[in-house]
């Protein structure tokens, strides 16, 4: 039994482990609604094959119990890295109290992808050197010192995950912590075909990214490493020293 990411859309983002994993699997579940069906390309055929999308907690499940007594390779396939806002934590505890054992095989996420497409980096020395990854309160919680009015407040590299519906709404709070001049820019199904990126401030990305008529599937990104204004990394100043370089005189 596997939870593999998938990676952000991109088929050829998978890690070679995962995609090696599709290949030996007897069953897959993977989240349709997400990741790329290009993946199953990668399976064999005449497997048993299951869209998640549709399927309630209970359904998954029952597949994958009903797998593992027949002795088979399941594959549970899922957006980015299973790890961040992955819904697997319920499903490893159900195995667990299965007996059913597991591997996670890590992805690439698509925060990671979305800032590839910018050709930006999250950690700017001067700028910032935290990355925060959250969400907006919707019909899930979050808890209160995690708002994003909160958030805001350190002025750190952001990355806001399942937001965009609510994206006027999202800047209001953001506009709370960072400045209305502060870079934002939203990124639309990162690494896939249709990837569409919108760039802006706080004070106009909500109208851009209307325009575009993006609602699903996109990250909304702040912060000043948007910008073009950075100290240079001492990691390759000639004149730091460290533990693989000297610097004499």
């Amino acid at each position: 039994m596997y939870f593999i990411g998938a990676g952000p859309g991109d088929p050829e983002l998978i890690t070679v482990k995962g995609k090696k994993r599709i290949e030996e699997a007897d069953i897959i579940i993977y989240a349709g609604s997400l990741v790329n069906n290009e993946l199953l390309k990668y399976s064999k055929a005449g497997i048993e094959i299951y869209d998640s999308a549709g399927m309630t907690l209970e359904e998954v499940l029952g597949v994958m119990e009903k797998g593992a007594a027949c002795g088979k390779n399941i594959a549970r396939v899922h957006t980015g890295d299973p790890s961040i806002f992955g819904a697997i934590r319920e499903q490893m505890d159900a195995l667990d109290r299965l007996h059913i054992k597991y591997e996670i095989i890590p992805g690439v996420s698509s925060f990671v992808a979305a800032a590839a497409a910018l050709k930006k980096e999250y950690t700017l020395p001067g700028v910032s050197q935290t990355i925060i990854l959250t969400r907006m309160e919707g019909r899930t919680e979050v808890p209160s010192g995690e708002k994003i009015r909160a958030l805001a407040a350190h002025k750190a590299t952001m990355v806001v995950f399942l937001s965009i519906g609510m994206l006027d709404k999202l800047v209001e709070e953001l506009k709370a912590g960072y400045g209305d001049k502060t870079p934002a820019a939203v990124v639309y199904k990162a690494s896939w075909p249709e990837q569409k990126i919108v760039r802006g401030t706080l004070e106009d990305i909500a109208g851009k990214a209307g325009k575009e008529g993006i609602s699903k599937t996109a990250l909304v990104v702040v912060g000043d490493f948007l910008g073009d204004e950075y100290e240079f990394s001492k990691l390759y100043d000639k004149s730091f020293s460290h533990e693989y370089r000297s610097v004499e005189g």
